[in-house]
């Protein structure tokens, strides 16, 4: 079954493509994506393999699933013929669905995968980002079906939570993202495509997309040791960077068991305006999540925090600002990301003037802070960082009781 990948209707500029959807069986195998080494050991166990030989085969799998990148268990060829039928009888590897494929004027791309109910009530969608730069690729990675933290300025807090994803679903974005875009071995990279001249095509992880990361943490731990493996996807933790907007009973976890890079979602300087623009401020609030960032484990200069500040016209641009914010730093290892706002449909919210955004990062500047400016990418389709929403929702426990019953 083809889809035609097409929500650039409204975008005369963004390009469209097309992919075969990848529909899971209705009666849903157990997948091997996203389990440990010994965890496949065990799942070959179920199947009768015996415990002598738990070991070589999990690493035989690890290296099809995250270093061929292959999604049929008949490509397994170091396997035995009837080990990989049985293993195709009793597990899946399969690719999430590809609801759409969007390309931007600047080469960013998006997808909308899609994902089985898994207590949803029916199938959940997310939205993934690669944003393609001279020397690195970078994917912005969904830990959660919609969100619960309703920043004010993000258009994904407008969407209510449906569920944490699982640690397959998201190692499948990235799979999905290397194998669409040809950065597995004997892969070809899609004629026309925007992606790094050389080295690896995904090179950078951000926990970025939908969702906080840090009320997933189980999920999103596993997900990035996987990914951090160095005989599997093998990224290094110093590529993966975990946003959070201030969950601070888990910020010490993630340094100190997952061990990548640190970005918080900081946005204002004061807590009466951190409230509205960042809610959960008012659970922990900024003096709790900046003394979090100094216990951070391993935080130095080679391993500063990076803290996204994103630029709201007449809200939290002034020079007054940006010095508190020079201030409120003062003693943390950092790098201040100023973002322009990316408008979405219904905010209230403008983005700063480009000048006043020039002034405010000279501010930062002179304090001895590296300050860039991002660079708005995939705004022709949604793509920007804030911007990213899918329309899943949760169906009601009735109406989940009442298709059940129907089956």
């Amino acid at each position: 079954m083809a889809i035609t990948l097409d929500i650039a209707r409204d975008n005369p500029n963004a390009q469209t493509v097309s992919a075969a959807a990848r529909i899971l069986p209705a009666d849903e195998k157990p997948t091997l994506i996203g389990l440990s080494r010994e965890e496949l050991g065990e799942a070959l166990g179920t199947i009768g393999v015996p415990p002598k030989q738990w070991r070589m085969r999990a690493s035989q799998l690890w290296h099809w699933l995250y270093v061929r990148g292959v999604s049929d268990f008949a490509q397994m060829t170091n396997i035995a013929k009837d080990l990989r039928a049985k293993l195709d009888e009793s597990f899946a590897i399969e690719r999430p669905e590809i609801v759409s494929e969007q390309i931007s004027v600047d080469g960013t791309r998006k997808w909308l995968f899609r994902f089985p109910p898994r207590g949803a009530g029916r199938p959940v969608e997310v939205e993934t980002v690669y944003i393609p730069e001279e020397g690195r690729g970078t994917l912005c990675v969904s830990s959660q079906v919609g969100c619960t933290l309703t920043c004010t300025f993000c258009h994904t807090g407008t969407q209510k939570l449906v569920r944490n994803l699982t640690a397959e679903e998201i190692l499948s974005q990235i799979l999905m993202a290397r194998e669409r875009l040809g950065d597995f071995p004997q892969a070809d990279t899609p004629q026309g495509a925007i992606v790094p001249s050389e080295g690896r095509l995904v090179s950078n992880i951000v926990m970025m997309g939908m969702g906080e990361p840090l009320y997933n943490f189980d999920n999103v731990k596993k997900a990035l040791l996987i990914a951090s493996d160095g005989e599997g996807l093998s990224l290094s933790k110093r590529r993966i960077t975990l946003s959070t907007s201030g969950v601070v009973p888990e910020i010490f976890r993630t340094g100190d068991e997952i061990g990548c890079m640190l970005a918080i979602s900081l946005h204002a300087v004061r807590d009466e305006l951190r409230d509205v623009l960042v809610p959960i401020n008012k659970k922990w609030n900024l003096e709790a999540l900046l003394d979090a960032c100094r216990q951070y484990p391993g935080l130095s200069n080679a391993k500063r925090i990076t803290f996204e500040y994103v630029m709201l016209k007449g809200v939290n641009d002034s020079n007054k600002d940006a010095l508190d914010l020079v201030r409120l730093l003062k003693g943390i290892p950092a790098k201040i990301n100023l973002i322009p706002f990316n408008p979405w449909p219904g905010s209230e919210y403008e983005c700063s003037d480009w000048e006043r955004i020039e002034e405010f990062a000279d501010i930062v500047n002179r304090a001895g802070y590296a300050s860039p400016i991002r660079t708005p990418r995939g705004r022709d389709i949604f793509a920007a960082c804030g911007q990213l929403k899918s329309a899943s929702e949760r169906m009601r426990k009735k109406d989940r009781d009442a298709l059940t019953a129907q089956d």
